[in-house]
């Protein structure tokens, strides 16, 4: 059983929801990256997603964004994220690492280098965005036999077939993009993505966390009602772009805390 894995059997014995949130490695400079990972984790993270900085992003808002670009002019690279986990690991053996990224720097790599990169640093996954189930089996069978899992996304104009071929590639959880539209963007609703959760969990067979939109306490709240995991980025970028550098990690841990705590209050978690 892999580590994502064993956290959502710990979190659903203990009546929690799983908190996911995102930075993107080497923003705002690549020394902040272990300690901004580290302030996730005091904050009440249960898992990280590390975003791996691209120059041509698809699914990633304004935000996210300015955020790789901030990371790329640093010199941050695929090999420097995975540097940035292999020191975290040494001083965290338990919290689980996703990658989020796009194919690019991946196939720049290698994809069998890459995977075994990755599970020698210390990742558990990744979800690669322009890696679609069904031209990805390659990398899918790599990343398997690694012991690692392949997260994927799911929208909703996702299709029952879309459901199937996620539920026979994917594993550790699938990420459910809440609106149609980047990350960052407003309007979720509430209603829509409760009826829908359900049977996109009976179709998968894993967890389902929801992202995309998420900004505050509120909205983490709802969504933790009905998700078996919140995943949140952009406005954690926010964060640590307005900051002052000195203050950067301190606020992001702070505001994790703040989401940590309304998650916990939404589903009356065991103490």
């Amino acid at each position: 059983m892999s580590r994502i894995q064993l956290v959502f059997q710990h979190l659903q014995a203990a009546g929690r929801k799983a908190l996911i949130p995102f930075i993107t490695a080497g923003d705002p400079d690549g020394e902040a990256t272990v300690p901004l990972m580290q302030a996730l984790v005091a904050g009440g993270a249960d898992i990280i997603e590390l975003g791996v900085p691209f120059s041509d992003p698809m699914a990633d808002g304004p935000t996210i964004q300015r955020a790789s670009e901030r990371a790329l002019a640093g010199g941050m690279s695929l090999v420097r994220v995975l540097d940035a986990v292999r020191v975290f690991r040494a001083g965290d053996a338990v919290t689980p690492v996703v990658l989020m990224g796009y194919a690019n720097p991946i196939e720049a790599m290698g994809q069998a280098a890459f995977v075994a990169a990755a599970r020698d640093a210390g990742v558990d996954g990744a979800l690669v965005v322009d890696y679609p189930p069904e031209e990805c089996a390659d990398f899918t069978a790599r990343m398997r036999a690694a012991g690692l899992d392949q997260i994927f996304l799911l929208a909703p104009t996702s299709s029952e077939q879309r459901f199937r071929d996620v539920a026979r590639a994917g594993s550790g959880y699938i990420y459910y993009v809440s609106l149609k539209g980047v990350t960052g963007a407003a309007n979720l609703d509430f209603e829509e993505i409760g009826r829908r959760l359900p049977r996109i969990r009976a179709a998968v067979g894993m967890p389902v966390g929801v992202g995309f939109g998420i900004r505050d306490a509120e909205s983490a709240r709802k969504i933790g009602a009905f998700a078996d995991a919140v995943v949140i980025g952009s406005r954690i970028i926010e964060e640590i772009e307005t900051s002052p550098r000195a203050r950067a990690v301190a606020n992001v841990e702070t505001f994790v805390r703040g989401i940590r705590a309304a998650l916990d209050e939404s589903v009356g978690a065991k103490a």
